[in-house]
């Protein structure tokens, strides 16, 4: 018995390590091909390395299988495990592959980088906004540290980039007042007529309200027929000047009717409802062709037709408002509807051409008995408020009759002729509104018949005396 031991013992000795040996004969090598630890920049291409596996016998990659995906749009470690398995062998080895964000985050400065700031005065943040590639917005991550004259901003990622920029503070006043003129650039003066000066505001950056710095030159004889100029002129406290011109026509406004006696011969065309795609550019084609400046008392049209009121206002033409709906029974409910209508196209006339008008019309007239029906006595009471908010409205002395009892262009031409005088300001009153086209075919007709009698065009401004009708409600 103990000799079978001794025999068992000694092949099992033999037996063991050559199965190990054998064993581990098959056992392969296995590498990564590459670095164990790769890095990948964000939004690049990971190229897949692999591994090999090599034992006694030689290579034998095709039995390792590859686990592991490496999202490179997404920061993060990403580990790729390659094992190696054939029959009862198995074994594994793995990389870490690292996706970084290297890319720093962009701050953009609302003004820029160097500012002028007012002297004397705190700097007020303009703005700023960081964006990051990877985060978005991280606007709110904001650092900011100030000195007196410069402004530094941080910010960081959550990949630990940081981007910091600066912003330069110099404490100068380095832009000149602005000044507004109240009223029209160009003004028409009849001769021996005082010149009434429509006012002005100047307004400052740093020093705000500067009109009783302007000073105020001008060389107008209202004696003598000419053209005239009034220079405006400011200067802020840190020497910036602005200068703005107004220039004044004085014209003969006198006709002679006998010897040694005169009467004015001023004719004011007005024309109502515009503007309008069909006759308000064949209206402008013919003032220019003669040389006759108008007056437009607008209204609400399609946003299309800005560029005839931008067009009417370069040409020097009188931008005047009408009504914004032209609807008797809104407009004329309350004094608070008819205001909110009137402003509502002022806005628009400003917004259009740079400058508040406040030159109107009522929709029919003053002297309309149509506002009865909608509230008694408002034109009383509109008439007052006019005045009060700085508005001087016109009616008319001389009818066209295109809106109503005219039925083609003899008839518009007759009455116009008819009702001027040589006695008196003649307004007229007629509609540019779509194809109003017996208007304006006796248009030129009628300036020519006018300019051959001795009379003179203007367009209506703060010195035309006002024609008004007597108020009937």
């Amino acid at each position: 018995m103990k000799k079978f031991l001794i025999v068992i013992i000694t092949v099992l000795g033999i037996l063991i390590p050559l199965t190990l040996s054998i064993y581990f004969a098959f056992i392969p090598n296995l590498e990564l091909k590459g670095s164990k630890n790769q890095k990948v920049v964000l939004n690049n291409e990971y190229k897949e390395l692999g591994a090999s596996a090599e034992n006694l016998f030689g290579k034998d990659n095709y039995k390792i299988e590859v686990q592991g995906k490496v999202d490179t749009n997404k920061v993060g470690t990403y580990k790729i495990k390659y094992t190696y398995k054939d029959g009862l062998i198995k074994k594994s080895v793995v990389r870490n592959v690292k996706v970084i964000d290297e890319e720093s985050p962009i701050i953009t400065l609302e003004g820029g980088e160097e500012v002028f700031v007012c002297p004397n005065t705190e700097y007020e943040e303009l703005g700023y906004n960081a964006t990051d590639n990877y985060d978005g917005d991280i606007t709110d991550k904001v650092k900011i540290t100030k000195t007196d004259s410069l402004i530094k901003y941080t910010v960081k990622d959550t990949s630990s980039n940081t981007t910091t920029i600066e912003r330069n503070l110099k404490y100068e006043d380095k832009e000149s007042p602005i000044i507004t003129l109240s009223g029209n650039e160009s003004i028409s003066l009849p001769l021996g007529q005082a010149y009434k000066e429509p006012g002005y505001s100047a307004i400052d950056n740093c020093d705000g309200d500067l009109n009783k710095e302007v000073k105020v030159t001008n060389n107008i004889d209202v004696n003598k027929v000419g053209n005239y100029e009034i220079k405006y002129t400011v200067i802020d406290k840190s020497g910036n000047e602005t200068s703005i011109t107004r220039t004044v026509k004085v014209y003969n406004n006198k006709v002679q009717i006998k010897q040694g006696i005169y009467k004015s011969s001023m004719i004011y065309l007005t024309f109502d409802d515009g503007p309008s795609a069909s006759i308000t550019p064949k209206v402008l084609d013919i003032l220019k062709e003669t040389g006759v400046k108008a007056t437009f008392f607008v209204t609400c049209k399609s946003d299309s037709l800005n560029y005839l009121i931008k067009r009417a206002h370069d040409e020097g033409h009188t931008i005047a408002l009408h009504t914004c709906s032209h609807n008797y029974s809104q407009i004329y409910k309350s004094e608070t509807a008819f205001f909110d209508d009137l402003y509502t196209i002022s806005n628009k006339v400003k917004s259009i051409t740079g400058v508040e008008s406040k030159i109107t019309r009522f929709p029919g007239g003053s002297s309309n008995t149509v506002s009865r029906q909608y509230n008694s006595g408002i034109m009383s009471r509109l008439v007052s408020q006019m005045n009060e908010k700085g508005f001087t409205y016109f009616d008319w002395n001389v009818g066209s009759g295109d809106a109503g009892g005219a039925s083609n262009k003899n008839d518009v031409y007759n009455n116009v002729i008819k009702g001027i005088s040589p006695t008196k300001t003649n307004v007229v009153l007629m509609h540019d509104f779509e194809n109003n086209y017996k208007t304006l075919n006796a248009l030129k007709d009628i300036i020519t018949t006018c300019k051959n009698a001795g009379y003179t065009f203007a367009a209506i401004d703060s010195n035309t005396p006002q024609i008004a009708h007597g108020v009937n409600n």
